[in-house]
């Protein structure tokens, strides 16, 4: 069993996709972890785990609530959880679905950080998994680009608050084949949105791996991530 060089982990979003995938990596080298979805983790071997819709704040407290009963430090805690919403021009984005992929995206993750910080588990890293759409500003993105933009400067803004031996960043994985790239390669209108045309080219190569090693591509890659800047959104490739 390889160390991971983290002993204790909270994972949300890992009933699938790159939290499932981080869920796994991180098992494998040894580490306890726990975790939260709307699904549960289907990994019998988690020490905790919380069926809950983030976008319920409420229950996602109470689910805080639990899951620290008795834990005094977290080595690494990934914000991973969230919701694509369709490729969509700006215009046709409908109010309610900005809304949700705000609640889900960005604000659940308030309510995990502060569950934190109010029973003063101490943390020895958090990352908020992002993306470089967060940055990019492409066509069709709309909530999901609005969301993650959001995200990036909540992690700035708690860097302030979170103690500072914790590192903490707003962090871009690069391109991970999951569900999420069923829709956005088979089914979103390529025609209208051609930065799609690249995802599709990138599926089934190195470019786009598979959640398990991607997963263990940021792991390795969170030794390097504590020396940038604290509250600073990072990208994988940049590192």
């Amino acid at each position: 069993m390889q160390d991971s060089g983290f002993g204790s982990a909270l994972v949300t979003g890992n009933s699938s996709g790159l939290g499932l995938g981080l869920t796994r990596a991180l098992l494998e080298r040894g580490a306890k972890v726990y975790g939260m979805s709307r699904r549960g983790c289907p990994e019998a071997g988690v020490s905790g785990d919380e069926k809950v819709d983030l976008g319920d704040f409420n229950a996602t407290g109470a689910a805080m609530e639990r899951l620290l009963g008795g834990v005094d430090r977290v080595d690494l805690v990934v914000l991973n959880a969230g919701l694509l919403g369709h490729m969509q021009r700006m215009q046709d984005a409908p109010m309610d679905e900005l809304r949700l992929l705000m609640d889900v995206n960005t604000f659940a993750n308030k309510v995990i950080l502060d569950a934190l910080l109010k029973h003063r588990v101490a943390v020895g890293q958090i990352i908020a998994i992002s993306s470089g759409a967060s940055v990019s500003g492409h066509a069709g993105w709309s909530g999901y680009s609005l969301s993650k933009a959001a995200l990036n400067m909540m992690m700035q803004l708690y860097a302030h608050e979170f103690p500072e031996d914790t590192a903490i960043n707003a962090f871009a994985p690069g391109l991970v084949d999951t569900a999420m790239q069923d829709y956005l390669c088979d089914e979103a209108d390529r025609d209208s949105f051609p930065v799609l045309q690249r995802l599709k080219a990138a599926r089934g190569t190195p470019d786009m791996p598979a959640p398990e090693n991607a997963a263990r591509a940021i792991l390795d890659a969170l030794p390097r991530l504590r020396h940038t800047t604290r509250g600073s959104f990072v990208d994988i490739r940049q590192l």
